[in-house]
């Protein structure tokens, strides 16, 4: 029973990474180090990602747009929307760089990995799944600096450089590309080890956990971020999640779509990837206390893993009972 509230190993180690950076934080040297190994990290995970990622399942899911701009519009425009129509309440309870680090994590796009996951789990639509959320992730590519830029603005940070712009597209973009090219030689030995790219996937999330939790904590992280304000992240991350899960869901049914297209919207549509996040506050935030900009997608991410997972096992038993009860129906007619 205590190993279901117990975190996982990557949730675990994201723990210890903060700490480590709290008490022992890289500084000087060993920082430029450090930045350069996270550069190198990130872009060997998007290349791997751009050799993994099947475009005959893409494809197979291509031809179902209204499910796919749903999942965007739930992505890109209802999270925003709620990020900026609860900023009064929000902006009462966090500072306004932990209120800026959630602004931040509505404009992300979806998760690739645990959206499908969870899809698959539910017995939702898989293909389109992938292709949505293969698609959010892309796309937020270019979506999530432009939303990002017209928020600094809004904010009085001066917008957003097309350094930054560059940054992304050489960072993310540039690897992906590269590794959809290279798929015709190297993306069979990819699907044969997945596990190397699990582990390239959280090792790059760590490094970059590290060195922004180092550079935060040497600027005073934990002085600016005192418990009620990390109590009320808590909070705000619970009720976004609660309204997006709770939208998708009832949006979808009330858009017509049936029940594993539904799933598919739930999934992808409420999620929000630290894979993809974490790397783009490094790039688009330079300058400004990127710890606290983080903060808020570490902790989402964790709260939904856990959601979603309860969420998709009640999806799944479902589907089983409702498989079952005909089948139950037929072998009782018979007798009557």
């Amino acid at each position: 029973m205590l190993r279901r509230f117990l975190p996982d190993r990557f949730t675990s180690a994201l723990l210890l990474t903060v700490l480590l950076a709290s008490v022992l934080p890289c500084r000087g040297a060993a920082a430029q180090v450090f930045g350069v190994l996270t550069d190198v990290a990130i872009a060997l995970l998007f290349f791997l990602h751009g050799a993994k990622l099947s475009r005959a399942a893409v494809i197979a899911g291509v031809t179902n747009w209204r499910l796919h701009l749903t999942v965007l519009a739930s992505t890109f425009v209802l999270f925003p929307l709620l990020g900026l129509l609860l900023r009064p309440v929000l902006s009462s309870l966090v500072t306004p760089d932990l209120y800026l680090g959630v602004l931040f994590l509505c404009m992300l796009p979806s998760t690739v990995q645990s959206s499908i996951a969870f899809t698959s789990i539910a017995r939702g639509n898989v293909s389109a799944a992938v292709c949505s959320a293969s698609a959010s992730s892309l796309l937020g590519i270019f979506i999530t600096p432009l939303l990002v830029g017209a928020l600094l603005e809004s904010h009085g940070h001066g917008g957003m450089s097309w350094d930054a712009v560059g940054g992304i597209v050489l960072q993310l973009l540039a690897p992906f590309v590269a590794g959809q090219l290279a798929q015709r030689w190297i993306g069979g030995w990819v699907q044969r080890h997945k596990p190397l790219v699990g582990v390239v996937d959280q090792g790059s999330i760590l490094l970059v956990v590290y060195t922004a939790f180092s550079a935060a904590v040497l600027e005073g992280l934990w002085k600016q971020a005192p418990l009620p304000a990390l109590v009320g992240l808590l909070l705000i991350n619970i009720v976004l999640l609660t309204l997006a899960l709770l939208i998708t869901r009832y949006g979808a049914r009330a858009l017509g779509f049936g029940k594993e297209d539904e799933i598919t919207i739930v999934f992808c549509g409420s999620k929000k990837s630290l894979a993809s996040g974490i790397p783009m506050a490094k790039v688009l935030f330079a300058g400004h206390p990127l710890g606290m900009i983080v903060l808020p997608i570490m902790l989402f991410h964790q709260i939904q893993l856990m959601t979603c997972a309860v969420l998709a096992r009640r999806y799944a038993r479902r589907a089983n009972t409702d498989a079952v009860v005909p089948l139950a129906e037929t072998d009782i007619a018979p007798a009557d």
